[in-house]
């Protein structure tokens, strides 16, 4: 029988990949999060979808360590957000015992939809501005 997660991961990330991200990453109004390439040590652009409480911002990765950019914040916690066209540099934390439910329950009713309807393995990430 095959496994329904991997699956519904490899069709959510082909269609992130080749159809999704590109258009988003040049939508002034997206939310953008940039990492380090664990491997070529380039910068990596993800759009994503949180929401900022102060000098926090919080989000909830749907894939969590199957997730490219949860791979690079391992290998590297420095991170840059791009907020309403401003870039602002940051410390991201990885939270997994933190609940997910409820947090989704906190950010934008959208995203968190659409990450609780294709989401596997869910895990919060905190990122601590620094500007």
């Amino acid at each position: 029988m095959p496994d329904l997660d991997a699956i519904k991961h490899r069709i959510v990330t082909q269609f992130q990949r080749h159809v999704a991200n590109p258009i988003t990453t040049r939508l002034s109004s997206q939310t953008l999060l940039e990492t380090t390439g664990r491997v070529s040590g380039q910068p990596r652009l993800t759009p994503i979808g949180g929401r900022r409480s102060g000098t926090e911002f919080w989000l909830v990765s749907e894939f969590g360590d199957h997730s490219h950019y949860i791979r690079n914040i391992r290998a590297n916690n420095a991170v840059r957000l791009r907020i309403h066209g401003r870039w602002h540099a940051g410390t991201a934390t990885l939270l997994p015992d933190d609940d997910t439910h409820a947090r989704l329950a906190q950010l934008p009713r959208m995203n968190s939809a659409a990450v609780r309807a294709v989401g596997t393995d869910l895990l919060t990430v905190r990122i601590d501005l620094t500007d």
